[in-house]
């Protein structure tokens, strides 16, 4: 039978087959390229944000400290002030300034007292050391504060310590 000089040879459709599979792996080669280079991408951007969240648990006090610094020094030179001065008051206002220097500092970081004197006695926010009592106050209101409770923003850091009224003779 005669060959049809139309149809491809098989050595030209192997040869478009052979192309075609090049082409195909040289395109996948360049997604793997791709790929490999995405995958480092990705690591250097977890190994980058690890580092920035412990420098940023290991530097998250700094704005504190950097406010209770100026409290500090005021510590020292009236420490300096109280070693030549025989003059009891003012050494006491230097005290007071730098309790209100502290304190001010302190809220800015959002610190709060827990003020618990005549307020009903809440156990989410104060602790209860005693019982008193009292005629004055009414029962299972608080009495006496013995130590301020203090909130840091929206969180309890430490309950007020205080003596709970009791109705005499109970």
């Amino acid at each position: 039978m005669p060959k049809d000089e139309s149809s491809p040879s098989l050595t030209t459709v192997e040869t478009a087959y052979l192309r075609e599979v090049e082409a195909s792996a040289a395109q996948a080669a360049e997604h793997y390229d791709r790929l490999l280079r995405a995958a480092a991408d990705m690591d250097n951007f977890r190994k980058r944000a690890a580092r920035e969240k412990e420098d940023a648990v290991r530097f998250a006090g700094a704005a504190l400290v950097e406010r209770l610094l100026p409290v500090l020094d005021s510590f020292e030179l009236g420490l300096v002030a109280a070693d030549g001065s025989a003059d009891a008051a003012a050494i006491a206002e230097g005290m007071r300034m730098t309790f209100n220097q502290l304190v001010s500092a302190l809220r800015e970081e959002g610190l709060s007292e827990v003020d618990a004197t005549g307020a009903p006695f809440d156990p989410h926010q104060h602790e209860a050391v005693s019982t008193m009592e009292s005629a004055d106050a009414p029962d299972g209101h608080v009495v006496q504060q013995l130590r301020k409770g203090y909130r840091y923003r929206d969180r309890l850091i430490r309950p007020a310590s205080v003596i709970v009224a009791k109705a005499p003779g109970s």
